[in-house]
């Protein structure tokens, strides 16, 4: 009873001090918890020089001086209340540099050094798959890395490794009227806009891109004279022999793949409204004429040379007017045909698009001073154009009362419209999968500061080693 007599002293003092110092802790009402507190000791800064110091006891009866016995005695011993220990805040992650202070230049520990040797045996094939699946832009970087990577878009293992790989967003080469002798790319994935320089490309005269296929991009000079087959990204460029048919309006192009992949070769073919065509094959690398118009097609053709072909598996589609409506050849068979279709009321600068082998419709749909931009999938039971989406409501206010015009740039499930006034010049893509429109950011030249006019361009699904 002496030593509860001497701990229940030691509390009082203890508690004296508390009221002149501190303040009285909250009582325990967690019935599942020992009927004790427990409690720290902290410092509480209530400016820059005073601090409070805070202490905090244990609820002690009878029963449990026997526990808090030898703690106290402890405490007394050493002339000091040191019972409980002061709170030490939780050590906080280094920064690199912080880690790395000290150590020797050139030194490193085990487990980097186990690291070098795993990596240093790691498979060549699984190495290509890999590299094979990076993000175009990231293998630009590695290019530079060493010869070695830089030559992988010779080698024909990692050739088949790009095949393996699902084909990403399109890409989208384009042309601005400030510098129509060189292109601007758009990577939708990263929003970032690409200036490459294709240097076998003719600079004396305007080349315009025309229709894609297999990461190729087909151009044809502005006189409608000269095409050329070009992959902007491993700069494969090669300019097509002369037509044998001298036609030197206008005229729509189609491409398309023999197969899955360049590899196998493609097809480019170009139509004119007066019924002329003919048919490039890159594997004979000539040019054929296979026949000429069915009669039941009315000449001319009046072609929408604002809307580019789609290629839906190996036939080529292209909108006509007066009938309003599609022709298409079939590459394989060699057979014209044709639909029949009005086209919606009020609708100008409609194109052609394609998602998932549906052939789409975009177009702007103008209403008094109200435009809006719509998107129609075409049913193949009635032959009827149906809406299927528009423009969210508060980006077409923005175009109420101006002259507005479109162009599309793009039309191979991810679209890219370039609408312009001369109050506004804006680019928005549309995911015809996921139906979501997103504002492009404006294209700048590297090193300058104006914004860039978009004058035309199309859509192109990146591969590295595509081959022209």
């Amino acid at each position: 009873m002496e030593e509860l007599a001497m701990l229940r002293q030691l509390i009082g003092q203890l508690q004296q001090l508390l009221q002149l110092y501190g303040s009285f802790p909250p009582q325990n009402n967690n019935n599942h918890l020992p009927h004790y507190l427990y409690f720290h000791y902290y410092q509480q800064e209530q400016d820059h020089h005073n601090h409070l110091n805070r202490w905090c006891f244990p609820n002690i009866d009878d029963s449990s001086a026997d526990d808090y016995y030898p703690l106290v005695m402890a405490a007394g011993k050493s002339g000091s209340c040191k019972m409980l220990e002061t709170f030490k805040p939780l050590p906080t992650k280094k920064s690199r540099k912080e880690r790395n202070r000290g150590k020797l230049p050139g030194t490193t520990n085990a487990s980097e050094v186990m690291e070098q040797e795993i990596w240093k045996e790691f498979p060549e094939d699984l190495f290509e798959a890999v590299i094979a699946r990076l993000p175009i832009d990231t293998f630009f970087r590695f290019r530079s890395v060493c010869k070695k990577w830089n030559s992988l878009l010779n080698s024909q293992s990692f050739s088949q490794h790009c095949a393996e790989v699902p084909p990403a967003h399109p890409w989208f080469y384009t042309i601005t009227h400030e510098n129509v002798n060189s292109g601007a790319m758009y990577n939708p994935s990263l929003k970032k806009w690409h200036h490459p320089t294709i240097s076998s490309l003719p600079t004396k005269m305007i080349i315009l891109p025309v229709a894609s296929a297999g990461g190729l991009v087909c151009f044809l000079d502005i006189g409608h004279r000269n095409f050329y087959v070009c992959n902007p990204l491993n700069q494969s460029f090669k300019e097509l022999p002369s037509r044998s048919v001298k036609v030197w309006s206008r005229v729509a192009v189609g491409m398309t793949l023999n197969g899955n992949s360049t590899s196998c070769g493609y097809k480019i073919l170009w139509v004119g409204c007066d019924g002329e065509y003919e048919i490039y094959d890159s594997i004979k690398n000539s040019w054929t004429r296979p026949g000429s118009m069915p009669s039941y097609m009315k000449l001319p053709l009046s072609l929408n040379f604002r809307s580019q072909a789609v290629s839906l598996d190996d036939t080529l589609y292209f909108m006509r007017s007066d009938p309003e409506g599609i022709v298409f050849y079939d590459m394989i068979t060699g057979v014209w045909k044709q639909f029949i279709i009005p086209a919606p009321p009020h609708l100008t600068d409609h194109t052609l698009a394609e998602f998932g082998g549906r052939i789409m419709l975009v177009g702007l749909l103008t209403k008094n001073a109200a435009t809006c931009v719509c998107i129609w999938e075409l049913q193949k039971m009635t032959l009827l154009w149906k809406e299927v989406d528009r423009m969210p409501n508060i980006w077409c206010l923005d175009f109420y009362g101006k002259h507005v015009r479109m162009t599309c740039l793009g039309n191979k499930g991810l679209l890219m419209l370039s609408l312009r006034s001369r109050q506004m010049n804006r680019l928005v893509t549309y995911n015809v999968m996921s139906r979501e429109w997103l504002k492009v950011p404006g294209c700048v030249v590297p090193r300058g500061k104006k914004r860039q006019w978009i004058a035309c361009g199309t859509a192109f699904h990146p591969c590295l080693t595509a081959t022209a």
